[in-house]
């Protein structure tokens, strides 16, 4: 017997109904979850417009994914197929798994959105430029923590050399950007910038006592259950086992240096997921912002969820905050990209829905090709399609 067939041949006396006692009610088995409608049809017509190499999306809706898919090649030029379970690049919507992280540490009593930065880092911080004074962890989730859009030359340089931990040369990065003064003063103006991320990574890590990366993975990852999600990008370079990211002009780049941003900069942009993996992280997201919970408490979402209420931008922390039509008000956005890879989410909570839209290629074409698959898939979702 195939062993497959025999497996499944053992567990029948278990998956089959037991017969109720005299006197009550049998009890009926639960429904069978249906699978996820496939999305390959809808998507590939949209890669093919914009000439990527795969394009892969998810539609959820009340919590569970409703349809799933993918289009197009692992690597432009090879026959290997991307897949719906295939792992892809976040790139910045990484930020808002960052800030998640800062509020469950806040939750702990590690942290506070008004931890200062400073005293936070330590010695860490000791030939930290006096301008830094007065900033704190929750204006670096906000982007207004001061932090230049752009590192030095010479310290991006030594970020990629590193070859220590990635803590360890999240801290060197960090001693040599806050040696220099902010762009602006803390908390006065709106500036989006990985660095502020990057620091408030840095806080985190110095609150709990470890890295980024192992943070991420035992508040985060494992209590959600993203048991596939990871940094850098995915796959080996020895073989085509995962999708490979591609520049702006469609030059494929298999993993290894080069093929991501320097791991200094983990909390801002290094993460990969596989699109179910992702899909649990916006639910949660998606939840809180309908004041359902789960994991954080319903100020705490609100804290990450809501822009501050001066209005001069609205950029919470991770999230940008806007308003559709489609979504009857509010919606929730983030893109993420290295350069290489390009995704986007759009959480509409007064509908219950949210659409996730991944591509192994970066450039304009690629934000403009995952532009049009959320648009179709939004589109879908208002029809109750």
């Amino acid at each position: 017997m195939h062993p497959v067939i025999r497996d499944v041949a053992l567990l029948l006396p278990i998956l089959l109904p037991v017969p109720a006692a005299a006197g009550e009610e049998p009890v009926a088995p639960a429904p069978a979850k249906a699978e996820p409608r496939d999305l390959a049809a809808l998507l590939e017509p949209i890669r093919a417009k914009h000439d990527l190499p795969a394009l892969a999306a998810a539609l959820l809706r009340g919590g569970e994914i409703e349809a799933l898919g993918a289009a197009g090649v692992r690597e432009r030029g090879k026959p290997e197929k991307a897949t719906a379970e295939d792992l892809w690049h976040l790139g910045s919507c990484t930020k808002a798994m960052t800030a998640t992280l800062c509020g469950l540490l806040v939750e702990e009593g590690k942290l506070d959105f008004g931890t200062e930065l400073l005293p936070a880092l330590g010695e860490g911080a000791a030939k930290a430029d006096p301008g830094w004074k007065g900033c704190t962890l929750g204006m670096l989730l906000r982007n207004r923590g001061g932090a230049s859009p752009e590192v030095p030359p010479p310290l991006w340089a030594a970020a990629w050399n590193h070859r220590g931990t990635d803590r360890e040369a999240r801290r060197d990065l960090v001693a040599g950007f806050l040696a220099l003064p902010p762009k602006s003063k803390p908390g006065t103006a709106y500036a989006y910038s990985n660095m502020n991320f990057v620091l408030a990574g840095a806080v985190a890590e110095e609150a709990a006592g470890k890295g980024w990366q192992d943070l991420m993975r035992e508040r985060l990852f494992r209590p959600l259950g993203m048991e596939r999600a990871g940094f850098g990008a995915p796959g080996t370079a020895a073989k085509v086992d995962q999708p490979r990211g591609h520049r702006a002009d469609g030059t494929p780049v298999p993993p290894g240096p080069g093929s991501d941003n320097p791991a200094a900069i983990g909390p801002a942009g290094t993460v990969h997921a596989s699109l179910r993996d992702w899909a649990r992280f916006v639910s949660l997201h998606l939840r809180g912002a309908r004041g359902e919970g789960g994991l954080l408490k319903q100020e705490t979402f609100r804290t990450l969820q809501v822009p501050p209420a001066d209005g001069r931008e609205r950029y919470a922390m991770g999230w940008m905050e806007t308003e559709r039509p489609w979504a009857g008000g509010r919606v929730l956005t983030h893109a993420g990209s290295n350069t290489m890879w390009y995704c986007v989410a759009w959480l509409a909570p007064e509908r219950d829905f949210a659409v996730l839209v991944c591509t192994n290629q970066g450039g304009e074409v690629a934000a403009k090709g995952c532009d049009d698959a959320a648009a179709a898939l939004v589109t879908a979702a208002a029809a109750g399609r």
